[in-house]
């Protein structure tokens, strides 16, 4: 179940992670507070905030890919990973001097999505440099149970802190846990990194990568797919927050319980998933289906407790949902292309929510179950929508998966006395 941690790279950048990836979802719950709090409760400034955050999504996350094709990925991490912690100790610092306006929180939501935005594809595609192809769904697997595991530590962290001692020592924390990340990358063994080869510079790179989904079905398909779900349905970092507070009258400890329930069911979906070797496409849409049923029961129950309970399957069903989707991603592509299509998936991940977020938003300010209930029945739509088109096509059984090339082995079979 645990395969890829035997590899001592990977150990490394895990261990590095799961403290940064705590500190990270400390800050998603306090920064989201504190937009609440500067803007008196008002989701559209909510929606506003995630919509800056996300917007350099569009902009950036292709190119993002085109230099995780052409650079080295480690070093590139090393600098990308330093500004996010540099974007936590400034907003950390506003807060505790008392002087942090919601322009000020505006500003940085929208430089630390820049720095995301870029640095989201040359981690996703440098997993597999770490591991290689027979590790990586485990791999992919055990990143998800990480970030779920901070999403269940983080958010209570968090929570019991904002009530302490307020938002500003929440997010000075956050910037302090990157030296993990950041010492873990840098202590790595490079001779036993499996790097593809660079692509050299060239014109048109990031157009021969949209051309090359285009021409995938069973890629276009995932991509599709994932765009108008994280879209519509997955909102929770807002749509729960929303709930908390205005539906349910709870402060930010209640924002916390229900991201922790939530993120018990996506730790407990990342671990299913890290037993499975290959990705389905009935998989995947089955989860997506199941996903969407659930959002919108969880949205209509009638109290707090009723609403985070059902989070969990909820969680189950999103973590599925999206562990196969990545893996179906990077596994389906060539070596020197990784880099830049991991970019196209994470903006139609993540792109979105510019949009998203304010519709949300919107919604939330004529009814606070609104964001959550919309967006799961429009999530089922879109999914028995794909699941037609798959049928009728006959590739529901198993996305078409790139052969392994011998320079993708795995280190624990290249060098088995690292084990």
């Amino acid at each position: 179940m645990f395969g890829s941690l035997r590899i001592y790279n990977y150990r490394l950048y895990a261990s590095g992670q799961i403290i940064s990836l705590v500190g990270v979802w400390m800050q998603r719950v306090a920064q989201d507070w504190l937009v609440l709090d500067l803007s008196n409760g008002s989701p559209t400034a909510l929606g506003f905030a995630a919509a800056l955050q996300f917007l350099p999504v569009l902009l950036l996350s292709m190119w993002g890919g085109v230099l995780a094709d052409r650079m080295d990925k480690r070093k590139l991490l090393l600098w990308l990973e330093s500004a996010l912690g540099v974007c936590a100790l400034a907003l950390g610092l506003l807060d505790v001097l008392g002087v942090v306006e919601l322009w000020h929180v505006y500003l940085l939501c929208l430089l630390l999505g820049a720095f995301s935005a870029v640095e989201t594809p040359v981690r996703q595609s440098f997993v597999v440099e770490m591991v290689g192809r027979d590790q990586l769904t485990n791999a992919v697997a055990i990143n998800s149970m990480m970030f779920n595991s901070a999403r269940i530590v983080g958010p209570a962290i968090a929570g019991v802190t904002i009530v302490a001692i307020g938002t500003g020592w929440v997010f000075l924390a956050n910037a302090i846990s990157f030296v993990g990340v950041v010492g873990g990358i840098w202590l790595m063994r490079t001779s036993q990194l499996l790097r593809s080869e660079p692509v050299p510079r060239e014109k048109g790179q990031l157009l021969s990568a949209l051309r090359y989904v285009k021409n995938r079905p069973d890629l276009m398909t995932v991509m599709v797919l994932v765009f108008f779900i994280s879209t519509l349905g997955m909102n929770f970092y807002m749509t729960l927050a929303i709930m908390a507070r205005n539906v349910f009258g709870g402060d930010a400890d209640a924002y916390g319980l229900l991201s922790t329930l939530i993120a018990v069911g996506t730790l407990a979906g990342a671990a299913v998933a890290a037993k499975r070797k290959t990705p389905k496409l009935s998989v995947f849409i089955g989860s997506g289906l199941v996903f969407g049923v659930l959002e919108v029961v969880s949205g209509v129950m009638p109290t707090m407790l009723l609403t985070g309970l059902m989070m969990i399957p909820v969680g189950v069903a999103m973590m599925t949902f999206t562990t196969t989707a990545n893996a179906t991603v990077q596994l389906a592509v060539e070596p020197e292309m990784r880099g830049r299509v991991m970019g196209i998936y994470m903006l139609v991940f993540l792109g979105g929510n510019p949009v998203g977020g304010p519709v949300m938003g919107w919604l939330g300010e004529i009814n606070g179950r609104a964001p959550i209930v919309v967006g799961g029945a429009l999530s089922v739509v879109v999914t028995l929508t794909a699941w037609v088109v798959l049928t009728r096509r006959g590739d529901i059984a198993r996305p078409r998966l790139r052969r392994r090339r011998a320079a993708e082995v795995s280190p624990a079979e290249l060098q088995p006395s690292d084990r």
